[in-house]
C-alpha cells in the first residue's frame, strides 16, 4: 500500500505545543496582513469612497467569477521598509470568464496609486508569474506615477513594466488596462501598450504630462479632459477601445473582454470529481513543525495531509534518508515531491536528488520542494566522500530541470541546501512559507559562533589579548540580527516568497498554483544538465 500511515499523536503534549506555537506565529501574521488590507488608513479610504470610488480589492472581487478564488500574491511587500506593506498594489491569480488571469490593481488610498521601488518590484514579479505560465494578464489601473522622491530607485529599471508589457504580447498573451482614474506619466504606457482598454467617462485621465507640465513645457493651456479624458480618447485618440460610463459598467466590459480572447490553457484540468481529498485533516498541520526548528519532524506526516489521498509512492526509500522523495497527485494534478527529513543533506540524498529531477523531467511531471534543511553536510569524512561535487550535482539538477518547480519552506531553509531545494534564486514558479520557516546562509547560532571564531583566532595571531565579554555582546547581537532577518514576514517584505500562507490553506495554495501551471505546456529538459561530477 502506498497510501502514507500517520504516528502523528494529535492529542499529545508535543503536537498540541506545536500548534500553540504555529497558532501564536499566525496571529502575528493576520496583524501584518491587516496592514496591507488597511491601505493608506481611514482618512485616505474614506476620501475614496467619498469620490464614489471601489477600493482596489472590491473591483478585483467584482472582476472575478462569483464565489471563484483570489490567490492573492506578495501581500506583505515592502514590509520593514519606509513604504506602507503591501507596496500600494495588490496582485494575484483569478478567475475571469473561466480564464485563469494574472490581475494587478494599484491602491489609491495610498500616495494616489503612486508607485516606489517595492510596487516595481512587486510589479515585475506579477509580470513574471504571467509570462512564465501564459496567464492574461488585466491591470486595474489608478496611479499618479512614480512616487518622485523615490524616483532614482524607480526610473531606470522601471520601464521593465513596459517591455514586459509587449513582450506579453508577443508571446500571444492577451494584456487588459482597465483605466479607473489617473494613470499619468510613465503610467500612461500601462493602458498605452495593453491590447485591450477600457476607460470610463469623466473618471479614466491619460496622459504622458498634465495641465501644470504641459504649460511648463510648452506655454499651452489645457485641461484634464481635452488632454487626456476618456470621452477624448475613446472619439480622437483611439487610445480607448472601450467606454464605460462607471467602475461596474468598466469591469462588465473587461470580463466580455475576456470571454471573447479564446485564450485555451495548454492541459485540462483534473476532472473534479475524481480527485480524492488526503486522509487526515489539515487542521493537523498546524502541530507538526516544531516552535524549536532544530527538533526534527517526518515530512511524510506534512505530504499525508497534502496529496490526493494521502497517497505517495517514494522513491529509494532507504537510501539518503534526509531527503524524502516521491510520486504523488494534488488536486488531480501530477507531482514529484523532495522533502527534507532530517535536515541535513548528505551526498547520498544529493545523488538521490538528482536521478529523481532527471526522472521528473523525463515525465514532464512538476516538482514540489518542501523545504527543512540546515544545508549540506561539513566536516573532514563529508569532504572527503565528495559533498561539494555531490551538492553540486543536485543544484545542477534544479538550476538546468525545465519542468514548473513549487517550493515551500516549513521550517529552515539555510545555507547552500536552500539553492539545492528550489529557492528563489532558482526560479521557482511560486515560492511560499510558513510563519515557522527560516531561511539564512546559516543559523544565527552557527553564524555568531563562526564569527567569534575568527575574531578570536585573529586576536591570536596578533598576540593580543581577548576580550570575552565584547565576544559575548557581539554574539548576542549578530544572533539577534540574523534571527530578525530571517523570519518570514522579513524575507516576504524584499519579495524572496510569493506569500506567507496559514499552514493548514497549503493544499490549495498548491492546487492553485498547479492550476495556472498547466495554461502553459508542462515539458522536461530531455539533456541539457551540463557536466555532473561523479
Amino acid at each position: 500500500m502506498t497510501v502514507l500511515a500517520s504516528a502523528l499523536d494529535t492529542g499529545g503534549p508535543e503536537h498540541l505545543a506545536h500548534r500553540a506555537a504555529m497558532l501564536e506565529k499566525l496571529g502575528a501574521l493576520d496583524a501584518e496582513h491587516a496592514k496591507a488590507l488597511a491601505g493608506g488608513g481611514e482618512k485616505y479610504t474614506a476620501r475614496h469612497r467619498a469620490r464614489g470610488k471601489l477600493l482596489a480589492r472590491e473591483r478585483i472581487e467584482l472582476l472575478v467569477d462569483p464565489d471563484s478564488p483570489f490567490l492573492e500574491l506578495s501581500p506583505l511587500a515592502a514590509w520593514g521598509s519606509s513604504y506602507p506593506v503591501g507596496a500600494s498594489l495588490v496582485t494575484g491569480i483569478g478567475v475571469v470568464e473561466g480564464v485563469e488571469c494574472l490581475i494587478t490593481a494599484n491602491d489609491p488610498t495610498v500616495r494616489g496609486g503612486a508607485s516606489n521601488p517595492w510596487t516595481l518590484k512587486k510589479a515585475l514579479r506579477a509580470n513574471e508569474i504571467a509570462y512564465a505560465n501564459r496567464l492574461p494578464v488585466i491591470s486595474l489601473v489608478e496611479s499618479g506615477g512614480a512616487d518622485l522622491p523615490s524616483q532614482k530607485e524607480i526610473f531606470i529599471p522601471g520601464g521593465a513594466l513596459f517591455r514586459d508589457l509587449t513582450r506579453l504580447s508577443a508571446a500571444g498573451i492577451p494584456t487588459v488596462a482597465v483605466v479607473f482614474g489617473n494613470s499619468t506619466a510613465g503610467g500612461a504606457y500601462v493602458p498605452g501598450m495593453s491590447d485591450h482598454t477600457v476607460m470610463i467617462e469623466d473618471r479614466s485621465k491619460v496622459f504622458l504630462g498634465g495641465p501644470p507640465l504641459v504649460k511648463m513645457a510648452t506655454g499651452e493651456e489645457s485641461d484634464d479632459e481635452s488632454l487626456g479624458g476618456a470621452a477624448m480618447h475613446a472619439r480622437v485618440s483611439g487610445l480607448a477601445d472601450h467606454y464605460a460610463v462607471d467602475e461596474a459598467d468598466a469591469i462588465r466590459q473587461a470580463r466580455r473582454i475576456v470571454a471573447r480572447l479564446n485564450h485555451r490553457k495548454a492541459h485540462p484540468d483534473p476532472d473534479p470529481v475524481t480527485v480524492e481529498p488526503p486522509k487526515y485533516d489539515a487542521e493537523e498541520l498546524l502541530g507538526i513543525v516544531p516552535g524549536d526548528l532544530k527538533t526534527p519532524f517526518d515530512p511524510r506526516e506534512v505530504i499525508a495531509r497534502l496529496v490526493d489521498g494521502s497517497d505517495f509512492d517514494e522513491f529509494k526509500p532507504l537510501y539518503g534518508s534526509s531527503l524524502a522523495t516521491g510520486w504523488a497527485r494534488l488536486h488531480g494534478y501530477p507531482v514529484g515531491i523532495l522533502a527534507n527529513a532530517q535536515g541535513v543533506l548528505f551526498s547520498a540524498e544529493s545523488q538521490k536528488a538528482a536521478q529523481f529531477i532527471q526522472l521528473a523531467n523525463q515525465r514532464d511531471i512538476p516538482l514540489l520542494f518542501l523545504h527543512n534543511t540546515t544545508g549540506y553536510m561539513v566536516g573532514r569524512e563529508y569532504e572527503q566522500g565528495g559533498i561539494i561535487k555531490h551538492g553540486a550535482m543536485m543544484i545542477n539538477a534544479v538550476s538546468n530541470s525545465k519542468v514548473p518547480h513549487l517550493s515551500v519552506l516549513m521550517g529552515a531553509s539555510y545555507g547552500a541546501g536552500h539553492y539545492g531545494m528550489c529557492g528563489r534564486a532558482y526560479d521557482p514558479r511560486f515560492l511560499f512559507a510558513w510563519p515557522s520557516a527560516k531561511s539564512a546562509v546559516m543559523g544565527p547560532q552557527q553564524l555568531a559562533g563562526v564569527l567569534s571564531i575568527v575574531a578570536r583566532a585573529s586576536a591570536a595571531a596578533k598576540g593580543q589579548p581577548y576580550d570575552d565579554e565584547a565576544d559575548a555582546g557581539l554574539r548576542a547581537m549578530v544572533e539577534a540580527q540574523i534571527e530578525s532577518e530571517s523570519l518570514p514576514a522579513f524575507l516576504s517584505g524584499l519579495l524572496y516568497d510569493d506569500g506567507v500562507i496559514d499552514p493548514r490553506d497549503t493544499r490549495t495554495v498548491l492546487g492553485l498554483c498547479l492550476s495556472a501551471i498547466h495554461t502553459a505546456p508542462v515539458e522536461g529538459a530531455r539533456g541539457g544538465f551540463g557536466v555532473f561530477r561523479m
